[in-house]
């Protein structure tokens, strides 16, 4: 037994060391590039998807291993560890941390909650819709380490006032009428039955009733799901949209059709469908299908509780102060870079690119970078002004008396630049073009011409199902990172516009929503100890079923005439032309 222990805690050493060298007779038997690259794919994905090492040390491998087999030079290999949207992303979180530095994302959650009110559905649709506007901006992760404790805080204004207020709750009047605990408790028990198993429940358990805990469960899983949904909306929304894009736009150098603006046309309603589909869900599975009372806004169907939460969130805003200078130079900002990402090639009319002479030389990161370089210009405090209000919980800033300080500093953007994704995404490029070098990217597709048989809309669903089971296990990044050479080969070998597979994939693989160790959200989430792992499941399985559907309605409808899907298009038959040389 101790030696069954001693292997178990060792086992991701021992996956590190047998992996690579049960591979190897794979490149001595087969001295081939396209072998010796497969070897290096292999070994990489396996500690990727294993997590044996970290993944920013697991996407180190293509580097030394690439000019070892001679693959490529470590020169050509290093240039893939820094793309354009390595500057994006950086440009991006410098916004980030101005918007958490001085709590603009605080002001905006709270301020869309007491618009959506406190009845149990309203207030999740309300914590979605504000989960989902951060998310779109913010990495997904963040965003829900955000608006967790700011929910969590309302969960337990709900659970304090609970049990004084469980008499009140079942003796309102309308609520009596309508039947606002049909689906909570059993119909075939009598009203005073009912009570009573209440009372012995809150007192075997934390929460008051069993509605109670529904309702913890519900706004609890909507966030995670809120903030998937949200990170779908633009390209910088989450890390495997970058990987995408980089991707495509490096194997495809020809194609000018993925930009800010028609990602964002393509994915917003498939955003807005699945936010309303999902908030439809997890009504009906922990809150029942009582819509009418559970999402009244009217004052006279509130219950004590309901108005103390709703006090609550007041309370809280009104700690944050009137909206400071530093919070309008941030919502200037993040307006003024929406705006110019979206005009700098809208496609129906010229951009402001136009005006230049030289084309093709500016990107999303262009602008990016350029206004997260003036956030570290431009000084926090308003001119000729006393000193600005700081941030709740910043004891840097109290400390600071410069006046001519900085709306961030480098601690504020080092404290969120995601630099093992950086390094995530860099591997994975690396991977690619070893494999275009290689000649490994050509080989795989032709190993997929059997499928060539199959329709198109069969192909893109096989794929969806496929990432959407894998990364429930594996991490999103690495997941994307592995198919997309893949799916990209097998779209030129059936000759099948690749954005018609690559688009839903890149969608489907952010559905890791049915286990805590799907992605950091769901752990976040979890580690709040509202719900259980079967909830996860129960939950998640619908909330990626309606995902994966509603991915392949947008990429059969709009997403047709959007991106010309029913032809081959020229820069894909250009690519094969130059990969068959």
């Amino acid at each position: 037994m101790d030696l069954i222990k001693k292997l178990w805690r060792a086992r991701k050493l021992i996956l590190v060391v047998l992996i690579p060298l049960s591979l190897l007779p794979l490149p001595l038997i087969h001295p081939t590039s396209e072998a010796c690259c497969a070897y290096v794919l292999i070994v990489t994905a396996v500690y990727w998807v294993s997590e044996a090492v970290p993944l920013g040390a697991a996407a180190l491998v293509p580097a030394f291993l690439y000019p070892l087999f001679g693959v490529l030079k470590s020169s050509e290999v290093a240039a893939e560890y820094c793309k354009d949207t390595t500057l994006l992303l950086m440009g991006v979180i410098c916004l980030a941390a101005s918007i958490e530095k001085w709590n603009l994302h605080k002001r905006i959650a709270l301020r869309m909650v007491m618009i959506a009110g406190a009845k149990p559905g309203m207030l999740v649709l309300g914590f979605m819709c504000c989960t989902v506007f951060l998310s779109m901006w913010l990495s997904n992760t963040s965003t829900t380490a955000m608006v967790m404790p700011i929910a969590e805080a309302v969960l337990q204004q709900l659970i304090s006032t609970g049990v004084a207020d469980t008499q009140e709750d079942s003796e309102t009047v309308e609520a009596t009428e309508d039947g606002c605990l049909s689906g909570m408790t059993s119909p075939s028990l009598p009203f005073g039955k009912q009570n009573k198993q209440k009372e012995k429940e809150s007192k075997n358990s934390r929460y008051p009733t069993k509605r109670d805990h529904m309702i913890c469960k519900c706004l609890s899983l909507s966030i995670t799901y809120a903030a998937t949904i949200g990170g779908l909306i633009t390209i910088t929304g989450t890390s495997t949209n970058l990987i995408f894009a980089e991707q495509f736009n490096n194997r495809y150098p020809d194609a000018k059709v993925i930009n800010f603006g028609t990602w964002f046309i393509f994915s917003f309603p498939i955003a807005i469908i699945m936010l309303l589909l999902t908030w439809v869900w997890l009504h009906f599975l922990f809150l029942g299908c009582n819509f009418r009372e559970t999402c009244s806004l009217s004052k006279k169907r509130k219950t004590r509780r309901e108005m103390l939460s709703e006090r609550k969130i007041h309370e809280e805003y009104i700690k944050l102060g009137p909206i400071s200078y530093p919070e309008v130079v941030t919502g200037v900002f993040f307006i003024l870079m929406t705006l110019l990402w979206f005009t700098r090639e809208p496609g129906f009319v010229p951009g402001w690119t136009s005006l230049f002479e030289k084309k093709g030389y500016r990107t999303d990161a262009t602008v990016s970078v350029l206004l997260g370089f003036l956030l570290f210009l431009i000084p926090a405090r308003r001119p000729f002004s006393r000193a600005p209000r700081t941030p709740a919980g910043d004891s840097s800033a109290e400390r600071d008396p410069d006046p001519m300080a900085p709306m961030i500093t480098w601690k504020d953007f080092q404290n969120l630049m995601p630099w093992e994704i950086v390094i995530l995404v860099g591997g994975g490029y690396a991977l690619a073009a070893g494999c275009k070098v290689s000649g490994l990217s050509v080989w795989i597709g032709r190993q997929l011409e059997p499928m060539s048989g199959l329709p198109p809309w069969m192909v893109t669903l096989l794929a969806c199902l496929l990432v959407s089971a894998v990364t429930e296990f594996a991490s999103n990044p690495a997941t994307l990172t592995v198919f997309l050479p893949i799916l990209s080969a097998l779209s030129e070998t059936l000759q099948i516009n690749p954005l018609h597979t690559l688009i839903p994939a890149t969608m489907c693989v952010s559905f890791g929503v049915m286990l805590p160790v799907g992605n950091p959200p769901n752990a976040i989430v979890f580690s709040y100890g509202h719900v259980q792992i079967s909830d996860m499941v129960k939950a998640g399985f619908g909330v990626n079923l309606i995902g994966v559907l509603v991915v392949m309605l947008a990429i059969m409808t709009w997403g047709v005439p959007l991106f010309n899907l029913t032809e081959y298009p020229d820069w894909a038959i250009a690519r094969n032309f130059t990969g068959s040389l």
